[in-house]
């Protein structure tokens, strides 16, 4: 799944590559992608591309301007994903072949393709007028890099918090734009068992938490800024530390990450790193909560 670097560098791609450009047309594909109704996808034609944004996971396609602007909003879920074509291919695609999702043609003849894999179509687009109207913007909480999310408020989003830190962490009402991989991957560079108890930790613990989430991340950003949109994915994966990489060895003590599995999803770990050198079970049996 795409999360806040790779969409941010995705954000960063389509502001030099689509801003001041004209739509000529908003194609949707996969009978499911599109969520909002009014105004409809017709309204985008003739106008001009002014922004591209992000909140959270949500890109923001910005077009005209003052009460004129509208916003087409993208969440790429699980298995989605952007891709630019220049020049776009002729002709109007057929809904039901393969993985393409919605088309945008540009009056220049470039444009983008949004896809998406598998059978469980998630990817979701939304033409509003402001980008609240659309209940998952709506309730995001803080961005964990932007300059206000400094530690005091970091602080006082955990306090009170019962749960674990990993889900706490991929809480996208909690804090905006951190999934599986890179909670994993935060964790990690922390030192923090992902079943640690959210109300167990210590003044220090919580500092501990907030640089290695803002480090991962600013890192994460750096490595994928100037990418181009199709080898994002190749770069996210070369970066990460033991998200994805059961089975290897820990790049920080050689040891053996290790998985804990779900019904949908899984975590890695190291255990030597994170949880004093003991395996957890799984998230039912294990009871290394410190």
């Amino acid at each position: 799944m795409p999360e806040l670097p790779e969409v941010d560098a995705l954000r960063e791609f389509l502001d030099e590559h689509l801003v001041g450009k004209e739509i000529a047309r908003v194609l949707p594909v996969a009978i499911s992608v599109l969520k909002t109704y009014d105004p409809p996808l017709s309204a985008l034609e003739g106008t001009e591309v002014t922004a591209v944004d992000r909140h959270g996971k949500f890109l923001d396609i910005t077009t005209g301007r003052g009460d004129a602007r509208l916003h087409l909003l993208v969440h790429l879920a699980r298995a989605g994903w952007l891709h630019w074509k220049d020049p776009l291919p002729s002709g109007v695609p057929r809904p039901g072949k393969g993985p393409l999702a919605l088309r945008t043609a540009l009056t220049g003849g470039d444009g983008f393709d949004l896809t998406e894999a598998g059978t469980t179509k998630r990817l979701a687009v939304h033409l509003v007028r402001t980008p609240r109207d659309v209940p998952g913007v709506a309730r995001l909480g803080p961005d964990p890099l932007a300059d206000t999310f400094d530690l005091p408020a970091f602080a006082a989003l955990l306090a009170g918090e019962q749960r674990r830190i990993k889900g706490a962490l991929r809480d996208q009402s909690l804090i905006a734009g951190i999934g599986n991989a890179y909670s994993d991957e935060i964790l990690h560079a922390a030192r923090m068992s992902p079943f640690k108890p959210t109300r167990n930790l210590t003044e220090e613990e919580t500092a501990t938490l907030y640089t290695a989430m803002r480090t991962t991340l600013r890192e994460a950003v750096d490595r994928s800024h100037g990418v181009a949109a199709g080898r994002l994915k190749a770069e996210k994966k070369s970066g990460l530390r033991v998200h994805g990489r059961t089975g290897e060895a820990c790049p920080v003590c050689g040891d053996t990450i290790r998985e804990v599995s779900f019904s949908d999803s899984s975590l890695q770990y190291c255990p030597t790193c994170q949880t004093g050198g003991k395996p957890l079970a799984d998230r039912r049996l294990s009871r290394l909560l410190k």
